[in-house]
């Protein structure tokens, strides 16, 4: 393979590689640049590739292809399928690329939404190269500790709520730079054990993409930042199928994880069983009390403080005690559901979404975005109630 590097007017780079007789054109890229768009459209045109390469999975694809996606979500679906947790990761990761879209100006992803459309309207074959985020985060989650678990949320609920206020040498980094990557080396940062999963990975990936791809002369349009990973992965030797397809998969839970799950409920039925059989009904009384009041109460708290319905607070108290003390299903699962069934979101709440999760007061003021506060922060209120809880509980031994 041969390489030559060339440095256009902008900010972005441009690679030209040759890979077993095939041209590969590697467009470096600023997700927030208007001249990477600009950039992006005349090298297409220039170049008439056989093939255009995208970072982009197929969400992030459908997202910049319609603005108005959140319109079509079904958010009782997503909420009884399971995947509240991975809507909440994915609107944390919008909202920070759209805050810093309003910084430099420019929609975040317009330059690969614009290689696409290019390469559509000239009748190339476009390939998408990225692997879902859902699959990177959850195998990021599924590799972490739990403290540091912990800290990939802190980061995430930062991406959410943080104000920010940027120089000019900031905002000159951001236009030169990939925002996803950006925040992925970031979550690197907090987790340096997974920053292979969040980073290297993904260069692997999209340059397996690349090398598979079909044509003599294939355009891929990345982000500035995975320039040297997949230059770099190029050049070595084909990677065995084997290791390409792990990359897709997600590790199941850890045994620890496993075991504790099923530990914690385990562990307090059995105080409460040990404290019947102890024949003192005062302490287990108190215990009984004490495990409803801690964690229905403060899921109440929590489901309040995210605004939730008078009956969704109720549920919260009813179920936090119960759902406590079963593996499988959380409070959320509860609370999400009464509070998208008592205040659906309307046609506006969907239509503002992308709109109001830039802001925290959005988050609250939007039906959808507040019933996923629901889900997350009933779940918090009740964690959080059966550390308080263990305080009677201990009296029962």
């Amino acid at each position: 393979m041969t390489e030559n590097t060339t440095k256009p007017t902008d900010s972005s780079s441009i690679r030209r590689l040759t890979l077993d007789g095939r041209e590969i054109i590697l467009l470096g890229t600023a997700h927030v640049s208007q001249a990477s768009v600009d950039m992006v459209r005349s090298v297409i045109a220039d170049e008439l590739p056989d093939t255009v390469c995208v970072e982009l999975d197929h969400q992030r694809h459908k997202a910049l292809r319609n603005p108005h996606h959140w319109e079509t979500l079904n958010l009782i679906d997503v909420i009884r399928q399971g995947q509240a947790p991975f809507l909440c990761a994915n609107l944390a990761l919008s909202a920070y690329q759209k805050r810093m879209g309003l910084h430099t100006g420019v929609r975040p992803g317009a330059e690969l939404a614009a290689a696409a459309e290019e390469a559509e309207q000239r009748n190339l074959t476009v390939r998408l190269i990225d692997r879902e985020i859902r699959t990177t985060l959850l195998r990021a989650w599924r590799r972490a500790g739990f403290w540091k678990k912990m800290s990939l949320l802190a980061t995430l609920l930062a991406g959410m709520f943080e104000k920010q206020t940027f120089d000019e040498e900031e905002l000159a980094r951001l236009r030169e730079s990939d925002t996803l990557t950006v925040l992925l080396d970031e979550l690197a940062q907090v987790l340096p054990t997974v920053k292979t999963i969040l980073v290297d990975e993904r260069d692997l990936y999209m340059a397996n993409e690349i090398r598979h791809s079909p044509g003599q002369r294939v355009v891929a349009v990345v982000g500035a930042a995975h320039l040297p990973g997949i230059s770099a992965r190029l050049a070595a030797p084909s990677p065995p199928a084997e290791e390409i397809a792990e990359l897709s998969c997600i590790p199941e839970p850890g045994r620890l994880g496993k075991i504790l799950k099923w530990l914690i409920p385990g562990v307090v039925i059995g105080v409460f069983i040990f404290g019947f059989f102890a024949g003192d009904m005062s302490k287990l009384t108190s215990a009984a009390i004490g495990w409803i009041l801690a964690t229905g109460s403060l899921s109440a708290l929590a489901t309040a403080f995210a605004l939730g319905h008078p009956l969704t607070i109720l549920s919260a108290f009813i179920a936090a005690p119960i759902t406590t003390l079963h593996p499988a299903i959380g409070v959320g699962f509860v609370t999400g559901l009464v509070q998208a069934f008592l205040v659906p979101p309307t046609v506006k709440d969907m239509e503002r979404a992308g709109e109001d999760i830039v802001t925290v007061r959005g988050w609250w003021r939007n039906r959808m975005t507040r019933v996923l506060l629901v889900f997350f922060l009933s779940n918090l209120g009740a964690a959080l109630g059966v550390l308080l809880a263990f305080k009677w509980l201990k009296d029962l031994i």
